[in-house]
């Protein structure tokens, strides 16, 4: 598989939505409203993930960071569940990082479910680290880990 990565375009916000319905439960997931305010708000990049097979292209992930500053937010990065553990989460994390950096952006930072076993060790491998539990972030109920990781070696 060939993995093409690029920017956002209106058209593609359906199999966004899609994309994040099927990685989230109910509840955690966006809606349609929240997603269009998301990739709406100033400083917001969003890359997609193709794969492109022999005959078809088709959308396997997206992340979407904010940038103020020197501070950087993780937003999201959803991966189709066909298609994770095949560096498609990586690729979309690295992409984003270096637009990130770019931008001066020197500390990341995002929440992660303390349930979500495979998320928080994916985090971890990539360098973020736990800064505090964040006591029912999701839903009122869930506990969150925010994780940080700072980009300033990445210049």
């Amino acid at each position: 598989m060939q993995l093409t990565l690029r920017n956002y375009c209106p058209g593609d916000f359906e199999t966004l939505y899609s994309i994040d319905q099927s990685c989230y439960p109910r509840g955690i997931a966006y809606s349609r409203r929240t997603l269009t305010w998301f990739l709406a708000m100033p400083g917001v990049d969003c890359v997609v993930a193709q794969a492109e097979p022999e005959s078809s292209t088709s959308t396997v992930g997206f992340i979407i960071t904010e940038a103020g500053g020197a501070a950087g937010h993780i937003i999201t990065l959803d991966v189709v569940s066909e298609h994770r553990r095949s560096g498609v989460g990586t690729a979309l994390l690295r992409e984003a990082e270096r637009r990130l950096g770019e931008r001066g952006v020197r500390r990341v930072s995002l929440e992660t479910a303390t349930s979500n076993e495979a998320g928080v060790a994916f985090w971890q491998r990539h360098g973020y680290q736990t800064v505090v539990l964040v006591p029912g972030y999701y839903l009122g109920r869930i506990d969150a880990f925010e994780m940080i990781k700072n980009l300033a070696t990445f210049r």
